[in-house]
């Protein structure tokens, strides 16, 4: 059995310092720009200081990693490691997944890039997924086929507190943002692989809520063969208030009784840059079948 190291990015919600409790996994922290000063997620800027600075409207980007970010580490990772699956964010949302196709070609079939058309937790799932495809025998190529072969059985649906954001970054028109903020609309987007999507909209936060976990439930009995804890994952993202998103939690599990073991993880910065705070996200991924 090949000896296989996993890497993914920080949009998965996994951080460097998780990382190093899991065996065999690394991760590229994505780039935060902040004016001409470049910081990485997990490393040297935190949760509250990325929304401290975006309160203030200060200029605020994210980027994909270097090349030389991702191959020094690949470089590093190969002197104990046979082989490395890479699984990036979702080839539709960022072009970090081309960029480390391309770099992969010098390797000599070494890496093997996921194309996961995941984000955030959903990616996060695809890392554990990884975990134990490996941990039964597979080898970098058969996991990364197997990745691919499931990357469209999970599904997320946001609610987005302001569409300030969303307006700045050219997703919805100033006037439609100055409609839905006099009307006080709450709208709920979606990320089924490719990108970030309209989904609905609902006149109140628990509407919204509601609106969610209908959409969750509708996916996972139409298109994931049923809505149970053996069947599938469930799990909360939020952008800035946990309090909020541990409330969100006892909804979700009043809804869906069987599920346990819901994870409650911080939003991505690179999607929580284009929706900004006060917002929380339901997830569901359908569970390996080995």
């Amino acid at each position: 059995m090949s000896n296989i190291a996993i890497v993914t990015d920080s949009n998965s919600g996994i951080l460097p310092a998780e990382a190093q409790s899991l065996q065999g996994v690394f991760v590229v922290p994505m780039p935060v720009l902040i004016g001409d000063e470049t910081f990485y997620e997990g490393i040297d800027i935190t949760q509250h200081r990325f929304y401290e600075v975006l309160s203030t409207r200060t200029d605020l980007m994210t980027s994909q990693p270097s090349p030389a970010a991702v191959t020094d580490l690949w470089d590093e990772i190969l002197k104990d490691y046979d082989e490395i699956v890479h699984i990036p964010m979702s080839s539709g949302l960022s072009g970090a997944c081309a960029a480390a196709r391309m770099l992969s070609e010098d390797y000599e079939g070494k890496v093997h890039v996921v194309n996961n058309q995941r984000i955030s937790v959903t990616q996060m799932r695809s890392v554990y997924d990884a975990i134990t495809l490996r941990e039964s025998g597979m080898d970098g190529a058969a996991i990364a086929d197997y990745l691919e072969k499931v990357k469209f059985e999970s599904s997320i649906y946001i609610m987005v507190d302001t569409l300030y954001y969303l307006k700045r970054g050219g997703r919805v028109t100033p006037a439609a943002a100055a409609i839905g903020t006099a009307l006080k609309i709450k709208p709920v987007l979606q990320i089924q692989g490719e990108k970030l999507d309209a989904y609905t909209v609902a006149r109140t936060v628990g509407m919204a809520r509601t609106k969610m976990i209908d959409a969750i439930r509708k996916d996972m009995k139409e298109r994931f063969g049923g809505d149970s804890a053996d069947n599938m994952h469930l799990d909360i993202a939020y952008t800035y208030n946990d309090q909020v998103a541990e409330e969100f939690k006892d909804q979700v599990m009043e809804a869906f009784p069987g599920f346990t073991d819901i994870r409650v993880d911080p939003l991505s910065l690179s999607v929580s840059t284009h929706i900004g705070p006060g917002a929380l996200a339901l997830a569901c991924s359908k569970k390996i079948k080995l």
